[in-house]
């Protein structure tokens, strides 16, 4: 299961609407190879597919792929924005490391 905090929950359906989406639209988050720590988090607005898992919260969804699933269950989402740096940020249960940037991180050995 992946959760978002009330940050990241109230910025996404600020997104939403600035786009003027419809209501099927959620945050697809995916990995894949990159970033400095070898797997990169992917976000983009978009709608479900077949076989997408769907976690809704609080009026919005987070929509996930079968590949990345493994990688994301049990994330938290946030969305930070501080002086520095302003975003959705992970908590990822099943990384070994993350980047000092947060926006890649290492598996956990299999």
């Amino acid at each position: 299961m992946i959760s978002l905090t009330s940050s990241a929950v109230e910025h996404l359906k600020s997104l939403i609407a600035e786009k003027n989406a419809d209501e099927s639209t959620g945050l697809r988050l995916r990995v894949e190879k990159g970033g400095c720590a070898g797997m990169q988090y992917v976000m983009a607005l978009d709608h479900s597919q077949v076989g997408d898992e769907v976690h809704s919260q609080d009026g919005v969804s987070i929509i996930i792929d079968p590949e990345s699933l493994g990688y994301l269950r049990g994330c938290q989402i946030d969305y930070v924005d501080s002086l520095a740096d302003a975003g959705f940020k992970l908590t990822n249960p099943n990384a070994a490391r993350s980047c000092g940037c947060g926006t890649s991180f290492e598996p956990q050995p299999t």
